[in-house]
């Protein structure tokens, strides 16, 4: 059983070899990690100063309009 597992492990390491890796430079998928946590701590502080212009324009009487596109009109089809 062990031979047999060892030769399953050869041949994957064979037919699927490791890229090699660079001194110091992350992983590939630490690079992706990286990059989507950047962006999600980006659209994170975008949401805090939207919620704080909201609360502030709410705190001063004004009313807040979502800037939500609009639908065009539908056209005739009959």
């Amino acid at each position: 059983m062990e031979r047999q597992t060892a030769a399953l492990r050869e041949l994957s390491r064979r037919a699927f070899p490791e890229p090699p890796a660079s001194e110091g430079a992350p992983a590939p998928i630490e690079q992706v990690r990286l990059q989507r946590r950047r962006q999600a701590d980006t659209s994170h502080a975008a949401a805090l100063r939207r919620a704080c212009a909201e609360r502030a324009a709410m705190d001063a009487g004004a009313v807040v309009v979502a800037s939500v596109p609009q639908p065009a009109p539908l056209g005739r089809t009959a």
